[in-house]
């Protein structure tokens, strides 16, 4: 899929260091690398961090689906955290397991290389 220029990325996921890797039909990849600036006090990467990585991986993923012309929001969202990250780089991988007239379902996993960091499962409206 083209993304027209800007669009698969926000003010937001700059400022947190997202790369998008893939956007195409129903899945996204996302990679993100740990910084300073994205560590909790027990220096591990912040779990808000990792939240927000997996909304945004999600929201690409419906836009995979349904075309960066129209707009989804995130109506509900839940995460299992498995694993801390203390350094290196981690990867959201979403897919639209469900992509409906009014709402998406999405899952998406984090992963560190072949260890599962975090899974999540997240609703979408599309407006």
């Amino acid at each position: 899929m083209t993304i027209p220029d800007g669009l698969a990325e926000s003010a937001f996921s700059n400022l947190i260091g997202c790369r998008v890797q893939s956007v195409e039909d129903g899945k996204a990849r996302v990679a993100l690398s740990l910084e300073p600036h994205l560590r909790n006090r027990g220096g591990k990467m912040h779990g808000g961090v990792l939240f927000s990585l997996v909304d945004i991986t999600m929201g690409l993923a419906c836009s995979g689906t349904h075309g960066f012309d129209r707009q989804s929001v995130t109506i509900e969202c839940k995460i299992n955290y498995l694993r801390s990250v203390s350094e290196g780089e981690v990867l959201c991988i979403a897919k639209v397991i469900h992509p409906g007239r009014r709402t998406f379902v999405v899952e998406a996993d984090v992963m560190q290389g072949d260890k599962l960091v975090a899974k999540a499962q997240g609703t979408f409206a599309l407006l």
